[in-house]
């Protein structure tokens, strides 16, 4: 039998290994996202509405701004004071795009190329489903194993057209939309990143 101290010594052992036999942190470190087109932020904020004040969205999550998730009672996080001006909802929407820029451009590999549109098409959905539901999905999947990226959108987004379990039509028209941009040819390149 080990003894306490000597099982607590073999683990700090064991882990200073695992330290050793780890990637370098330069090649494990986070890409940063390109910041979206204004195609894509115009699309969001159609499909988002503007909400002056914080107010449940249609599945009853308080939002405010153009579809900013409050995350503390009365959206005490936000910088701004209510209502909000379009002004403020602009920058609020700025500034919570970056995380979703930033999840998308990490999902996916960096052999995917990917137009302005086709990623801020992904950036849109993803804001809507979140990062944990897009990096687990099936078409980040198959957009990493080198499928077309046109058809995999086309094949995938519309799957995302649930909220509670129920078909909502808001969710159906917004992927249809999503779709359109991905397929909307651009010179502008976004992915890789890095």
């Amino acid at each position: 039998m080990f003894s306490s101290l000597t099982l607590a010594s073999l683990t700090f052992v064991a882990l200073q290994a695992l330290q050793v036999t780890a990637l370098p942190s330069s090649t494990v470190a986070a890409c940063t996202g390109p910041t979206v087109n204004s195609a894509t932020v115009s699309a969001i904020k159609g499909f988002e509405g503007f909400v002056a004040s914080p107010a449940p969205d249609p599945i009853g999550l308080p939002t405010v701004g153009y579809g900013h998730k409050c995350r503390n009672t009365g959206c005490t996080e936000v910088p701004y004071s209510f209502p909000l001006s379009t002004s403020t909802a602009s920058s609020l929407l700025s500034s919570d795009l970056v995380q979703f820029q930033n999840c998308v451009t990490n999902a996916i590999a960096s052999a995917v190329r990917l137009n302005a549109n086709q990623y801020g098409a992904l950036v849109s959905w993803t804001f809507n489903v979140g990062c944990s539901n897009m990096s687990s999905s099936t078409l980040i999947r198959r957009l990493n194993n080198k499928e077309d990226p046109n058809t995999v959108a086309a094949q995938e987004l519309p799957k995302w057209n649930l909220a509670n379990g129920q078909v909502l039509p808001g969710l159906v028209t917004r992927r249809a939309a999503e779709v359109r941009l991905f397929q909307t040819s651009t010179s502008a390149g976004a992915l890789p990143a890095c």
